[in-house]
C-alpha cells in the first residue's frame, strides 16, 4: 500500500482499523484502517465495488462488520459524536427550511405544543450564517439550490455539537451540483474543518477531491491501496491508484470483429436519470456502456428491453419500427436480456437448473396435446448444462444450490440457446469467479461471432476493455464520450466517466 505523511497533529478523532465486511462469494471489505483527525477533510474514492458504500454503511451502523474496531475520541470529558450526510439529505422537501432543522430535535411541553416558529427561524438562522452567504429558511426545501439544501443537511447534524471537534461524513453531496454550487459547499465543509471538525469526504468525481481534500485513500477491490497526502498527489497518479495501472501503461483491446447490419437503432431515449440518449448497435458487434453509479448506466438494458417505461424518438430493432416495447414483445423479436440481479429478476430461485433454462422454449417443448414433454425437456437441460460446463453438472439441482458463477452460466445458456440477434447485458460477471468469469466472456465472444448484437452494460472498466469493439461513457443521464481502437483504455474510462480533464484539456 502506498502512504505518504504530513506534520500533522493530535491524535485521531475516528481510528478504524482492519475492518472486514464479507457477502456470500465476495469480501466487501478487507482490513481497511483509517484515521480521521481534527481539522481535515480525508477524500475516499474508488471505482464501483472498491468497499466506498460498505464502510459508511458500517459507520452508520446498517451493516455490521465481521471484523475490526472503530473508535472515537474524546475532548474535555465529552465523546465524539459521528454524523453521516447521504446523498439523498434525508430531508422532507415540502417543508420548510426552518421545520427541516427544527423538527428532529423539537420538545414542547405535550404533543399538541406549538412549534415555535420565531426561536427556530432565529436558530436556523444562526446556523446556516456559518456557511457563508444566508439564504432563505422560510421556504419549503424543493425551492432551495442543491447547495442550500447540502447546507441544511449539515446544519442539521451539527446541530447539538457539545463542540466541534467532531466527525461529518459526505456521501456522494455533490451528485446534482452546478460548479458554483460545489463551490459554496466546499466553503462551509472547509470553515467546519477549520473549526476542528474531522470530515470524510465519499465522491467519484475526482477533480473535486483534488480540489477538496487533505489526504486521499484509495480503496480498490475491497483494499486500502493508498493512503496519501494530497500535497504533491496529482491528476494522473490519482487516476494510477483508482484503477491499479501504472501511469502511462497501455492497455487498450485488441478486438477485431467483422460486424453486420445494424439491429438496434435508438434516438433520443429519455427516462429517470437519461436524458436524449442515442444508440446503434450492428450485428457481429459488441458495444459498451460505462459510467459511476448514478450515470444511468443500469437503466438502459431494462428501458431497451421495455421492462422500465421510456420515452424515445425513434426505435429501429432489426430494421423495423418498435416503439411500444415490452418483455415479452421483446423476446418474441428475438431480444435476450441478462439482468444485474439475476437472483431476483433472471431466475426463479426455487426451481430447477432444468426449470429455469428451459423457460423460454416451453412452446416448443409441448406436445400436441398441451403437455410440456418432460425427456425432451431433460434432454435440452443436460446439453446446455454440459455446454455451459455447469458445475456440478446436474439439471435438477435447485437453481438457488448453485455458486454465483454457475447461476449465470444457467441464465446465459437459458437465453442464448435460441441465437437471439440482439444480446443485453448488465453486469454480467458480478460475484463470479475467474474461472465463470472467462466462460462468460467465451459465451459473449461466440454470441457476437454468431451473428450477435451485444450491448454491455458494466461497472468493470477492465471487463469494458476485454469485450467491447467500442465503449459509450454516460454520465449524468448523457453520452458523455465514446471510445474504440487505441482510445478505449481503463484510464480513459476511468476519466470520462468521472468528468475529469485530460492532460491536453489541464
Amino acid at each position: 500500500m502506498i502512504t505518504t505523511e504530513a506534520s500533522r497533529d493530535t491524535s485521531p478523532l475516528l481510528h478504524i482499523e482492519g475492518m472486514i465486511k464479507d457477502f456470500p462469494g465476495n469480501r466487501a471489505l478487507d482490513d481497511v484502517s483509517l484515521d480521521v483527525r481534527s481539522g481535515e477533510v480525508v477524500a475516499v474514492v474508488g471505482h464501483n465495488g472498491s468497499g466506498k458504500s460498505t464502510l459508511v454503511k458500517i459507520l452508520a451502523g446498517m451493516y455490521t462488520s465481521d471484523g475490526g474496531t472503530v473508535e472515537l475520541s474524546s475532548h474535555d470529558g465529552v465523546d465524539t459524536s459521528l454524523h453521516i450526510i447521504h446523498q439523498d439529505l434525508g430531508l422532507a422537501n415540502e417543508l420548510t427550511g426552518i421545520e427541516n432543522l427544527g423538527i428532529t430535535h423539537y420538545k414542547g411541553a405535550s404533543s399538541f405544543a406549538p412549534f415555535d416558529r420565531k426561536k427556530e427561524r432565529a436558530k436556523a438562522r444562526a446556523l446556516i450564517s456559518r456557511f457563508g452567504e444566508p439564504f432563505d429558511v422560510d421556504v419549503p426545501i424543493s425551492k432551495l439550490a442543491p447547495a442550500q439544501r447540502s447546507i441544511i443537511g449539515i446544519a442539521r447534524a451539527l446541530d447539538g455539537w457539545q463542540h466541534p471537534r467532531n466527525v461529518l461524513i459526505l456521501d456522494e453531496p455533490t451528485e446534482a451540483f452546478h460548479a458554483s454550487e460545489v463551490k459554496v459547499l466546499f466553503d462551509a465543509v472547509k470553515k467546519l474543518a477549520a473549526d476542528g471538525a474531522g470530515v470524510i469526504f465519499i465522491s467519484h468525481r475526482l477533480d473535486e477531491v483534488l480540489d477538496l481534500a487533505d489526504r486521499v485513500v484509495v480503496l480498490r477491490d475491497g483494499r486500502k491501496v493508498a493512503d496519501v497526502e494530497r500535497v504533491g498527489l496529482d491528476h494522473d497518479r490519482l487516476v494510477s491508484y483508482v484503477t491499479g495501472i501504472p501511469v502511462g501503461e497501455a492497455e487498450h483491446g485488441e478486438n477485431a470483429r467483422v460486424h453486420g447490419d445494424v439491429v438496434l437503432e435508438i434516438r433520443g431515449l429519455a427516462g429517470e436519470i437519461l436524458d436524449g440518449i442515442d444508440l446503434r448497435v450492428s450485428a457481429g458487434e459488441v458495444v459498451g456502456v460505462a459510467g459511476v453509479l448514478g450515470s444511468g448506466r443500469e437503466a438502459l438494458p431494462a428501458m431497451i428491453f421495455g421492462s422500465v417505461p421510456a420515452d424515445v424518438d425513434s426505435f429501429t430493432l432489426a430494421g423495423k419500427s418498435y416503439l411500444k416495447r415490452s418483455p415479452g414483445e421483446s423476446i418474441r423479436r428475438g431480444v435476450a436480456f441478462v439482468p444485474g440481479d439475476r437472483a431476483k429478476l433472471g431466475s426463479v430461485r426455487p426451481m430447477t437448473a432444468r426449470e429455469n433454462v428451459t423457460l423460454p422454449e416451453l412452446k416448443s417443448l409441448t406436445t400436441g396435446l398441451g403437455a410440456i414433454s418432460t425427456a425432451r425437456e431433460k434432454a435440452h437441460a443436460a446439453s446446455l448444462v454440459e455446454a455451459y460446463d455447469v458445475k456440478p453438472p446436474r439439471a435438477e439441482q435447485v437453481f438457488q444450490q448453485f455458486s454465483g458463477g454457475n447461476q449465470q452460466k444457467i441464465v446465459f445458456a437459458k437465453w442464448l440457446r435460441n441465437k437471439p440477434r440482439l444480446l443485453l447485458l448488465e453486469e454480467p460477471t458480478q460475484g463470479v469467479d475467474i474461472g465463470a468469469k472467462q466462460a462468460i466472456y467465451d459465451a459473449i465472444d461466440g454470441a457476437a461471432e454468431g451473428g450477435a448484437g451485444v450491448l454491455v452494460c458494466s461497472s468493470e472498466a477492465k471487463e469494458l476493455v476485454r469485450l467491447c469493439d467500442r465503449v459509450l461513457v454516460l454520465r449524468d443521464g448523457r453520452i458523455a464520450a465514446e471510445l474504440a481502437g487505441d482510445e478505449l483504455t481503463e484510464t480513459r474510462l476511468v476519466i470520462e466517466g468521472y468528468g475529469l480533464k485530460s492532460e491536453d484539456e489541464q
